[in-house]
């Protein structure tokens, strides 16, 4: 749409579909992307984590040494636009190496009753492992 502004015509129709052109592209390009990743979700530790290769995750301690490896089940598997999940994903292996044991964050439990006298203090740190995803297959 021509506009007149200060003695000359500007065509900002033109300019706005540059704009929405470049941005299709940019918008093409990320779903292409995501299209071509791979990943699992896992159990560990009572819980379920999405891991790529090379992730470092926190896990609940593992019966592991610190250098070995690890093997996690895999729940679900998605590769590009295929998706395996329950008994097709039975099949893949999901490994892991062991970088460092830790300690987690202390927890204070405390209980208290007003007017009777009871009070108790509790607390505990969790037992954490942190663990590298070096293959998925």
């Amino acid at each position: 749409m021509p506009v007149a502004h200060g003695g000359e015509v500007r065509n900002f129709g033109a300019a706005r579909a540059v704009e929405k052109q470049a941005w299709t592209q940019s918008i093409r390009n990320v779903e292409r992307s995501e299209s071509q990743v791979v990943y699992a979700i896992v159990r560990a530790g009572g819980r379920q984590e999405k891991v790529a290769v090379g992730d470092l995750v926190t896990l609940d301690r593992v019966a592991a040494e610190t250098g070995g490896s690890v093997e996690l089940p895999a729940l679900m598997l998605v590769d590009g636009d295929k998706v395996k999940a329950g008994t097709d994903a039975a099949g893949v292996k999901v490994t892991a190496e062991v970088v460092s044991h830790s300690r987690g964050k202390k927890v204070v439990i405390q209980k208290y009753k007003n007017k009777t006298g009871y009070k108790k203090r509790q607390g505990h740190r969790s037992e954490l492992s942190t663990v590298k995803i070096t293959e998925i297959a």
